[in-house]
């Protein structure tokens, strides 16, 4: 099956009125490297294409947008934008930005699920160019997700004090699987099957923390999660989980960037890594 499957996480991207500021945060912790992409670049604002050290392609994106509009959001992919805005609201959920042509490039929307998170859709263009370049795409995230490297977007995680809405949101949204994971030593943790026969995210259930907030991020492969984790803080992050260890030896945090937006932090058992 490929990867690049509709209903699978392929993409995200940051919003924020500074693109400088993230870049210099990002860049900075884990090495990214960034490049604008003028074809999505539309009313004077850039779009900016984000690379993982190490990485020929892209994994997600810089949108520059209005000032108080910082935001971090999921991309799945979609085989008819329209359509599965129209199917998604009639699941609960709510259009940010309608199916929105950009150019020659692609078809995407913004929509927030039933407990408020962000994600978007996008589809695949049809131009000769730009289907030669996602499938190369395609081709380097199924490699990585067999090994990713440090820096990359290995991950995705949404947390939630509602697992049963949520489920049931993104199983008939996108057909996703949920399984739970014994390995993450009793935590209300589920692995999150998109299409493949191996999971590509995680959710989180904290309904028992009355301090919990609904939450979708990307998260981040790290070869040592406690010192990225010191580092992001001394750069303006906030650590809001973690450096936390599970009974296999997988080390992961959850952090807020200094704009707010959530993200991940996490590096492989090592008998894993190998």
């Amino acid at each position: 099956m490929s990867f690049m499957t509709p209903g699978s996480v392929v993409w995200f991207e940051i919003g924020t009125a500074e693109p400088e500021a993230v870049q210099d945060f990002y860049g900075s912790l884990l090495g990214w490297t960034f490049e604008v992409d003028p074809d999505s670049s539309v009313d004077g604002r850039t779009y900016t294409r984000i690379t993982a050290p190490g990485a020929s392609w892209p994994m997600g994106a810089i949108q520059q947008g209005e000032t108080g509009c910082e935001a971090i959001n999921l991309s799945v992919y979609s085989a008819d934008v329209a359509a599965d805005v129209e199917r998604l609201e009639g699941l609960g959920a709510t259009v940010v930005v309608p199916a929105t042509t950009v150019g020659d490039v692609t078809v995407f929307a913004r929509l927030k699920d039933p407990r408020d998170n962000l994600f978007s859709l996008f589809s695949r263009t049809d131009s000769p160019t730009l289907q030669e370049r996602a499938e190369a795409t395609e081709e380097h995230m199924e490699q990585s997700a067999y090994a990713p490297q440090p820096g990359s977007f290995a991950w995705f995680e949404i947390g939630t004090t509602d697992a049963e809405t949520t489920q049931r949101f993104y199983t008939q949204a996108f057909g996703w699987r949920f399984e739970k994971d014994d390995s993450a030593g009793g935590k209300p943790y589920y692995n999150v099957f998109t299409g493949n026969e191996w999971p590509s995210g995680g959710l989180y259930d904290h309904s028992a923390d009355p301090a919990g907030a609904d939450y979708a991020m990307p998260s981040i492969l790290s070869t040592d999660v406690p010192t990225a984790t010191d580092q992001a803080s001394v750069l303006g992050a906030t650590v809001e989980h973690g450096p936390d260890t599970n009974p296999d030896g997988l080390v992961f945090a959850r952090l807020k960037d200094p704009r707010g937006n959530r993200f991940g932090l996490f590096s492989m058992p090592t008998h894993v890594q190998g």
